[in-house]
């Protein structure tokens, strides 16, 4: 399999871990792709033009990030990281609220640093970080539930905090004693320390 992707996409990140924490990130051969120059081939496997997208051996293009997850985790035999039955509406739950802090992230890290400053958009920034902190204090009340898991929602949860810091978009540790305790904890997983962005 092939996995187009960018070093600093948290959503690589994302696939990235999982696929260490399924035991499958062998068969995966990473394949640099800049979805943002002009001239990228990376619409022949995703019309959209974005990564992470999967290029299985039979061709097979798979996107986006949480769809990729999905068909990973079809190709191991041990537990489940997006599990069936109980716990799963849990488990995507969670991930829903991290992968929406991703997306607010890149928003407005996009409109402060790609867009044209004579364009930019406070209001819109603003509106992003507001929906961050209401979700991280969601995280903070309910952390300390989730005991040893480290399944999608919390896979997405660790690449979404590296990512603030990374990119300093929030300070998301300030009076989050508890999430600041469980990303101590497993930032210390070899697949979240192997999978560290790069500029």
């Amino acid at each position: 399999m092939k996995l187009r992707f960018s070093s600093t996409s948290p959503y690589v990140r994302k696939v990235l871990i999982f696929a260490m924490e399924a035991g499958v990130d062998k068969r995966i051969e990473s394949i640099s792709t800049s979805a943002w120059s002009p001239d990228t081939d990376l619409p022949k496997d995703n019309p959209l033009g974005k990564v992470p997208t999967l290029v299985t051996n039979d061709g097979y293009a798979v996107y986006d990030s949480h769809v990729i997850c999905e068909y990973l985790d079809t190709l191991h035999s041990g537990k489940k990281l997006i599990p069936h039955g109980e716990g799963r509406i849990a488990q995507l739950k969670l991930h829903a609220l991290a992968d929406g802090i991703l997306d607010a992230s890149v928003s407005a890290r996009i409109e402060t640093a790609v867009r044209p400053k004579e364009f930019q958009w406070q209001g819109w920034v603003d509106r992003q970080k507001a929906a961050i902190v209401r979700a991280l204090d969601e995280l903070e009340k309910d952390c300390s539930t989730w005991g040893d898991d480290f399944l999608i929602g919390q896979i997405t949860t660790a690449v979404a905090l590296g990512y603030m810091d990374f990119r300093q978009t929030v300070n998301w540790r300030e009076g989050r004693l508890a999430l600041t305790a469980w990303e101590a904890k497993v930032s210390q997983r070899r697949s979240v320390l192997a999978t560290a962005p790069k500029e």
